[in-house]
């Protein structure tokens, strides 16, 4: 009896572990050419666990040995593969063109770093049906500047070459990637497209191409539209269920059935832009799907960002924003550059990469909770234009000057958090901050995954046993229900409130919400509403893959907030070490800058980042408009590349005269460059104060400081493609950043300069 219960438990831990979930992670790619194939559906078959391969083809899905995944994509024949022993499994899927009824397609050719010229051209099927050919290519051939066809053989009917060059690209010559309903294909596929059945071909190069389409389109997009497929305009902003679809995802919407769709609204470029903003000023369509819940599966989301233009002084003197002491981009961007990774211009905020560095401001001395410190000097990447710098210093205390405490940690233990770059790193991280705390300071704990909970009640900060063995049990797996999280969270903290304290809910997630209230515009009602329980907010990012920087933004900004992004140790030490005071403890809340420029001096301006930090002029001097918070400690840096008047510039177009308003400019303040006023609330005040700053005519030698600050913001104009950095290179950013490096206590400058010649390394 002994030997046959022996061997009954040894059957069934045999069954167990057979039964044990794997971690199944990999990378799709088509058969034809090796591309990787993005939005790749992987199923579990037989079960209702699926996934998709993100935009480099890589997914990861939980299986048993023995299950077999299912890997489905339009166009592409399905195949079944059987999970063994190994974790790892690389797929290539062949094409099936029978079962394309829509053809999408994008064409790259050569282009450099430098700054090229925007380049888009329509087709329509009129002109393609005007030109018969047996042969699309041939039907193309001479339609689009740039677009070269030609043949091998030099003879009618030989084999062609399709080349798509951008004036940047003269001596191009790699043959283009061709994608059929957003998917790679092989160039064949493309060739032999029927004339007939082509509604419309747009092609988009250089740097349109790039801001679209990001780094994938760095070499440019041929996009046409065949068969019973709709008509997509690759520049309008689409809402969809009531999320703005990036535009490079804007042929995802031809996926959409008409039998799915409630309603579609399309507006004018003229109200569109009236209604939602400049993003839509391409023209707007807004779509209501019968389900509700239409979704691009993307592997990270970034808020859009419309690159800030040059204004002129005599049509627009003001220049309003928020402060932005987030630093979140900065160690993002760097974690994308350590691994290989291609940037997304939308993940670049060059206001918070430039504050992620510290600079050597002076201590306020005055009642004012922070300096002010301006520089203006000659722009080392444009002879023609100036750069000045506005710089804030919050006022440093130490940790035993620091009110009293009221902390309540909001953990996310989703599934989605189970990988090592998140729970554990997060929980190690958040120990440093235990470390940190005081008798007098308290601490919750609220986790959430398909429900919310407390795993901790508010527990004294000198009881970091307790507190660090709450952290060390907690576990991922489930749901996100986000929303239940802040809610609970909240409302302990407010029951804890300590007056004359420091309240704050520190939130740590990969921001990937799915239960609840989980949009963006859902989010940001709920933190709006909380925010005036006099709680602030801290908001950390961990993790990637999934990583939605758009949704914590959000969070950070509404709730009276800062965002961080963790990917290291050595950055949770930043942030939670070196940075103690500024990421807890607010000085100074709803700060607002305004600045006016003297149009006797400056012709035009450009404030460099801070696009979704832009306040509307009358914003400034309203109480009731939200801005950012300043902590302890922190230093803020706004630069503005500026055009002297009298000078010709390549950034202005002409502009009509005004037949009822006559511009005048008066001839006083003749040594003046430009007015800063800066308005700050106090913590737990509801009426703002008022700072004003003159600046004058002065030019300068730069500073350290103004030559790090230069190339951080350089740095990030590259990355984004800007049309502003004018064509300086990368060496120009590491001579200025060489320059700027200053003392450099705790190597943060140091490690800048190896992260940007490791990426010109990379390109």
């Amino acid at each position: 009896m002994k030997h046959v219960l022996q061997i009954f438990t040894i059957l069934f831990v045999a069954f167990q572990l057979q039964a044990q979930q794997i971690n199944i992670t990999g990378i799709v790619t088509a058969a034809s050419d090796g591309l990787p194939l993005p939005g790749v559906n992987v199923i579990v078959k037989g079960t209702s666990y699926r996934t998709a391969s993100d935009f480099d083809g890589r997914f990861s899905i939980k299986a048993k040995k023995g299950d077999k995944l299912i890997f489905a994509y339009l166009g592409f024949k399905t195949k079944q593969i059987l999970v063994g022993k190994y974790n790892t499994i690389n797929v290539a899927l062949e094409e099936d063109l029978e079962t394309l009824d829509e053809i999408v397609i994008t064409g790259y050719s050569t282009t450099t770093k430098s700054k090229s010229s925007v380049a888009s051209v329509s087709v329509s099927s009129q002109r393609i049906e005007n030109r018969p050919n047996s042969k699309f290519t041939q039907t193309l051939s001479g339609q689009v500047a740039g677009l070269n066809i030609a043949t091998n053989s030099g003879q009618p009917g030989g084999n062609s070459l399709v080349q798509l060059r951008g004036v940047s690209s003269i001596n191009g010559n790699k043959e283009p990637l061709f994608i059929i309903n957003g998917m790679p294909v092989k160039e064949s596929s493309f060739k032999n497209l029927n004339p007939k059945n082509i509604k419309s071909v747009d092609v988009i190069k250089d740097a349109k191409a790039l801001s679209i389409y990001g780094n994938r389109g760095r070499n440019g997009v041929v996009i046409i539209t065949t068969g019973k497929g709709k008509s997509i305009n690759p520049n309008a902003l689409y809402i969809v269920d009531g999320v703005p679809i990036k535009k490079q995802d804007n042929f995802a919407i031809a996926n959409i059935s008409e039998a799915d769709i409630d309603s579609k609204i399309e507006y004018t470029k003229a109200e569109a832009k009236r209604k939602f903003g400049r993003d839509a000023k391409h023209g707007c369509i807004v779509i209501t799907t019968h389900k509700g819940n239409f979704r691009i599966q993307d592997d990270e989301t970034y808020a859009v960002i419309n690159e800030n233009v040059f204004e002129r002084t005599t049509l627009s003197p003001l220049s309003t924003f928020s402060i932005d002491v987030d630093k979140a981009s900065y160690s993002n961007v760097r974690r994308m550059i350590n691994n290989g990774e291609a940037i997304q211009p939308d993940a670049v905020k060059i206001e918070e990469m430039v504050n992620y560095f510290n600079y050597e401001y002076p201590q306020p001395t005055d009642e004012h909770p922070f300096s002010i410190n301006t520089e203006v000097v000659k722009t080392p990447w444009h002879d023609n234009t100036n750069l000045v710098r506005i710089g804030l210093q919050g006022k440093t205390y130490k940790n035993e000057e620091l009110p009293a405490s009221n902390l309540t940690f909001l953990i996310d233990v989703s599934g989605s958090m189970g990988n090592r770059n998140k729970l554990p790193l997060l929980k190690s991280a958040f120990k440093l901050l235990v470390n940190q705390l005081r008798q007098q300071d308290k601490v919750s704990i609220v986790v959430y995954a398909g429900a919310a909970g407390v795993v901790l009640e508010p527990t004294s900060g000198d009881r970091k046993d307790k507190i660090i063995a709450a952290l060390d049990n907690l576990n991922s797996g489930g749901s996100t229900a986000g929303g239940a999280g802040i809610q609970l969270a909240y409302k302990l903290a407010e029951k804890n409130f300590k007056k004359n304290g420091n309240n704050r809910v520190i939130l740590a997630t990969d921001g990937d919400f799915n239960v609840g209230a989980s949009s963006d515009k859902a989010m940001e009602e709920l933190i709006e509403e909380k925010r005036k329980s006099g709680v602030f907010l801290s908001v950390l990012g961990f993790g990637y893959g999934n990583y939605k920087d758009s949704k914590l933004e959000t969070l950070a900004d509404r709730g009276n907030g800062n965002h961080a992004y963790i990917d290291t140790m050595q950055e949770a030490q930043k942030v939670f070490g070196k940075e103690f005071g500024g990421t807890l403890y607010t000085i100074a809340k709803d700060v607002k800058i305004q600045v006016e420029f003297n149009p006797k001096k400056v012709q035009a301006y450009r404030l460099i980042g801070y696009e979704n930090r832009l306040l509307n002029d009358e914003d400034f001097v309203d109480d009731t408009i939200d801005a950012g918070e300043l902590g302890s400690g922190h230093t803020v840096t706004a630069l503005y590349e500026v055009v002297p008047t009298g000078i010709e510039t390549e950034y202005l177009n002409n502009v009509a005269d005004l037949k009822y308003t006559e511009t005048k400019t008066t001839d006083n303040y003749y040594d003046e460059l430009f007015t800063v006023k800066f308005r700050y609330k106090k913590p737990d005040a509801s009426k703002s104060i008022e700072m004003v700053h003159v600046q004058n005519t002065e030019i300068t030698k730069s500073t350290e400081d103004m030559n790090f600050a230069s190339a951080v913001a350089l740095f990030g104009m590259q990355l984004r493609t800007s049309q502003y950095y004018n064509n300086a290179s990368i060496d120009k950013v590491i001579e200025l950043a060489e320059n700027g490096r200053g003392k450099d206590k705790e190597g943060y400058r140091a490690e800048f300069i190896r992260l940007v010649k490791s990426y010109d390394n990379l390109d």
